[in-house]
């Protein structure tokens, strides 16, 4: 699930963290930085986001790991990337705190 921002009034960084998210990470490649929530107390369920920023415009895609790789040295792993209840949820909340003046 993908969400568009603009003008933001705080670092996607401190917004995510707003959001309950961890940074994980920045692919030096695309300049994308990931972020996940974890569901549990395990590494499984997690709300896995990438957020690339490009000029005034915040990019968050958004999924749902449910579990790891089930082969060792691959990355596939059973995600939820299309729009569903729980994604929504969880977008609605991103956008609360990307969008709050606080």
């Amino acid at each position: 699930m993908r969400l568009n921002f603009k003008n933001l009034k705080d670092t996607p960084l401190n917004l995510m963290r707003k959001a309950g998210y961890s940074f994980v990470g920045k692919n030096q490649r695309t300049g994308e930085e990931g972020y996940q929530r974890r569901l549990s107390s395990g590494d499984y369920p997690k709300f896995h986001a990438f957020v690339k920023r490009d000029e005034d415009f915040v990019f968050v895609n958004l999924h749902l790991d449910q579990k790891k790789p089930s082969y060792h040295g691959v990355r596939a792993h059973s995600g939820e990337y299309e729009e569903n209840e729980i994604l929504q949820k969880e977008a609605e909340i991103i956008r609360k705190v990307f969008n709050s003046d606080i």
